[in-house]
């Protein structure tokens, strides 16, 4: 039997306000403002929410979200200060959520924010929160950032079994080895391609694209009436997304 690989080692940078995580190496793997730590600072981040524009702006705080993979925490700081959502983080390497709670502000677990260490795999693969999830953001790298470590059809088919009936999943589609059309076609095989919107990469190369448990389409005037709702009131730039965001098909 393989023994498994040893997990890498976790630290920061800071360059002036901004602070940056990394597994060992010079890649990124998330990010903070010092001075505003539970905003999004990256662009392809913020993208992630866009789930919000596929749901009622009042139903938001009565959702559940959950992140595979923590990073630097931006995802589950904003869903669980700033939405006020149940917020679940599934995380593999301890030493990133100790980081994250040291250097990136995380807060302890409450009655709505719970960080488990687990393998996101099995965790989306298995029956316990099937159902249960209302936003699902998927962003698992490893040290080296060449390509999403899960990446399957079977992977993506248990991420939508996790997805309430109106619930939605965005992933973060980036890496030297990864194959973004090979990805998508996953995505759709198991979500449907009327189910399957992305946007266009940003200048880093971070493409990501959004799943709908069941298929939505919107009329763009609604779309925009959402995304004016969502800047108003969490200061995403949602109206921006609108240019670059569209269903595959």
């Amino acid at each position: 039997m393989t023994a498994p690989s040893p997990l890498p080692e976790v630290n920061f940078s800071d360059h002036g306000d901004i602070r940056y995580l990394h597994l060992g190496t010079e890649w990124v793997q998330g990010s903070m403002r010092l001075d505003e730590p539970f905003e999004i600072h990256l662009e392809y981040v913020q993208r992630m929410m866009a789930w919000l524009l596929f749901v009622d702006p009042a139903s938001v705080a009565r959702r559940h979200a959950m992140q595979l993979g923590l990073g630097a925490a931006s995802l589950t700081k904003f869903c669980h200060r700033k939405l006020r959502m149940r917020t679940t983080a599934i995380e593999l390497n301890p030493q990133v959520v100790a980081a994250c709670r040291l250097w990136f502000k995380l807060p302890r677990d409450d009655s709505r924010l719970s960080v488990v260490l687990g393998d996101a795999a099995q965790v989306a693969a298995h029956e316990h929160w099937r159902g249960q999830v209302d936003a699902l953001q998927v962003d698992l790298y490893d040290h080296e950032a060449a390509a999403p470590v899960l990446d399957s059809q079977a992977f993506y088919a248990d991420c939508r079994r996790l997805l309430t009936e109106d619930g939605v999943m965005t992933v973060n589609l980036f890496g030297r080895s990864s194959s973004f059309e090979r990805s998508l076609a996953r995505i759709t095989a198991a979500f449907g391609a009327d189910a399957v919107w992305a946007f266009r990469p940003t200048r880093e190369g971070n493409t990501i694209v959004l799943a709908l448990r069941e298929p939505q389409h919107p009329v763009r005037g609604e779309l925009a009436q959402r995304a004016d709702a969502i800047r108003d009131r969490w200061g995403l730039p949602a109206p921006k997304w609108l240019r670059v965001f569209k269903p595959v098909e």
